[in-house]
């Protein structure tokens, strides 16, 4: 019996060590074997006395902006939505949604041609008004990157802080309302600090992506942390520098990370009782008027600064010449970020099946913490995980020179679904596990009174039943890919440009209009998703 448990557990052991390898590869590169050590050392004191300041310095400063823009945007989108009723509130609470569809690189490409100085407000200002000089402020700055990141990232702060009032804030609202209190003092009081670890989860979240983000702060001409990593890698080609900055990189995506579930937890101090009744005693309150006018005011502005405006402005250029536009060499882009969409999605539908199965049928200590190796990847930056894959195989390189694996990685697919199945295999796993979730254990018991079990219960009995949970996470999946830009930069085979690749590329050597058609193909795909989650949030707050 205990052979056959080690046997079984091989197959999970070497799924985690395939989910973790980048990572510890990283780590890796600080051990004398890892070519690190005093060398390690040296290179980091350089680093500190040149450019590290540098990248901290930015990096925490965008932090700390998109933090607290991300959450005044969401909390007061949340609480708009939630706490008060007002013409057009059900419209908002899906328009709200929008920008998720927007990937934050595709939103600065389209701010930089519509507000830079050869962009056509201020030549039209310019013209009109008999001006000269610069009459706005730079866009690739800063400030710049903070209102990208803002505008394409408060929906995380949104959504969760949604959810947290609308299940725990009116009762307690109508009741702080029969005492006495006025409606200012009532969100201040009641709502705000109830919906306080939701912010939090999702500011977390916000900050996740600002520092994983390569396209804008590359675009924008930013030293964060990333930037810096493919700096060190592609430009001076110091593989070790590239691992010292994707360590510290890292270490500050696990502290936002245990901020994250730490926040989480806090979100279920309150009863599931405590939800949004029915009665009309704890309905939202109306409002009328200018309050009404200031309402739309607070929810309309996102939506058309995180996606209606920057949209508009990628059609302008498509609308006035539709001729110069690449479209043969966009259909084999596309057919590329399909191609590799399509794959990684049946790999982590396919590894998410097999982690939830075994944590159904024996959930073990080793099989919950392979689930967890598996869940943090999403955590992990792009640079990170490409730091982390090609570390080995250049180990690998200078130890066994005749061996061909190194080529597999970096010349073919493999290294890119690789990659991507550390990215988003925890997105397919939350998905399926949900839909287990829902499966009473009753039916395993059944089943196996029945005679089936093994694969054929995974087959007969669970698939059937999970298939909406694994289509809903192939879907996520292929569009997290189609998305994903610092990775496929590095790791993509020859000749296999993918959308998002083609839209950055095209937008580095200035030639914006093009990069519309491939920038607008992502957020048509970013759509689907955004529109079933709506349909869900719609469904659950009729109940």
């Amino acid at each position: 019996m205990r052979l056959l448990s080690a046997l079984r557990a091989v197959p999970l052991l070497l799924l985690a060590f395939v989910l973790t390898l980048p990572v510890l590869a990283v780590f890796a590169s600080w051990l004398p074997w890892g070519h690190g050590g005093e060398e390690s050392l040296a290179i980091l004191r350089e680093m500190a006395a040149t450019v590290l300041p540098d990248y901290l310095a930015t990096t925490v400063w965008l932090a700390i902006a998109v933090g607290a823009g991300a959450a005044l945007v969401g909390t007061a989108t949340a609480a708009a939505v939630t706490l008060f009723d007002f013409r057009g509130r059900r419209t908002l609470e899906w328009l709200l949604l929008l920008p998720l569809a927007m990937p934050a690189y595709v939103t600065a490409y389209a701010y930089t041609d519509f507000l830079q100085f050869s962009g056509p407000l201020q030549v039209w200002l310019r013209a009109t008004y008999g001006l000269e000089g610069r009459l706005l402020p730079e866009v690739r700055s800063l400030g710049g990157a903070v209102w990208v990141f803002v505008f394409s990232l408060y929906p995380y702060v949104y959504l969760l802080a949604r959810t947290a009032l609308g299940e725990r804030a009116a009762h307690l609202m109508e009741a702080a309302r029969l005492l006495g209190a006025p409606l200012a003092r009532r969100v201040r009081t009641v709502a705000l600090p109830l919906a306080r670890p939701a912010v939090a989860a999702g500011v977390a979240l916000a900050l996740m992506e600002t520092l994983a983000d390569f396209g804008v702060a590359s675009y924008f001409g930013i030293q964060t942390f990333t930037t810096g990593i493919y700096k060190a890698w592609l430009s001076m080609d110091n593989r070790l520098a590239a691992a010292q900055l994707a360590t510290l990189l890292l270490v500050l995506v696990v502290v936002l990370l245990q901020l994250e579930q730490r926040a989480q937890r806090r979100m279920r101090f309150a009863p599931s009782g405590v939800g949004r009744a029915g009665s009309a005693e704890a309905q939202p309150q109306r409002l009328a008027g200018w309050r009404c006018g200031a309402a739309w005011v607070v929810c309309g502005l996102p939506v058309v600064m995180g996606f209606l405006a920057p949209v508009a402005f990628m059609l302008r250029p498509l609308a006035a010449d539709w001729s110069v536009l690449p479209w043969d060499r966009f259909v084999e882009w596309a057919g590329h970020s399909v191609r590799l969409g399509a794959i990684t999605a049946v790999l982590a539908v396919g590894v998410a099946l097999a982690l939830a199965f075994a944590v159904r049928r024996r959930a073990g200590r080793l099989t919950r913490g392979v689930v967890q190796l598996a869940s943090v990847g999403y955590a992990v930056p792009g640079a990170v995980i490409v730091v982390g894959l090609l570390l080995p195989v250049g180990w690998l390189q200078a130890a066994v020179p005749e061996w061909r694996v190194p080529a597999l990685i970096t010349a073919t697919a493999v290294g890119i679904v690789w990659a991507y199945l550390v990215r988003f295999c925890a997105v397919a796993l939350q998905s399926v596990q949900s839909g287990y979730a829902r499966i009473p254990a009753s039916l395993d018991d059944s089943a196996r009174m029945l005679g089936t079990g093994g694969l054929g219960l995974l087959a007969r009995v669970h698939w059937p039943l999970l298939r909406r949970s694994t289509a809903a996470a192939a879907l996520l999946v292929f569009v997290d890919v189609m998305k994903e830009l610092p990775a496929t930069m590095v790791l993509r085979p020859f000749n296999s440009d993918t959308l998002a690749v083609v839209a950055y590329q095209l937008a580095r050597d200035e030639r914006l209009g093009e990069a519309a058609l491939p920038s607008l193909a992502l957020v048509a795909v970013g759509l689907v998703p955004v529109i079933l989650l709506s349909r869900t949030l719609r469904a659950s707050g009729s109940r």
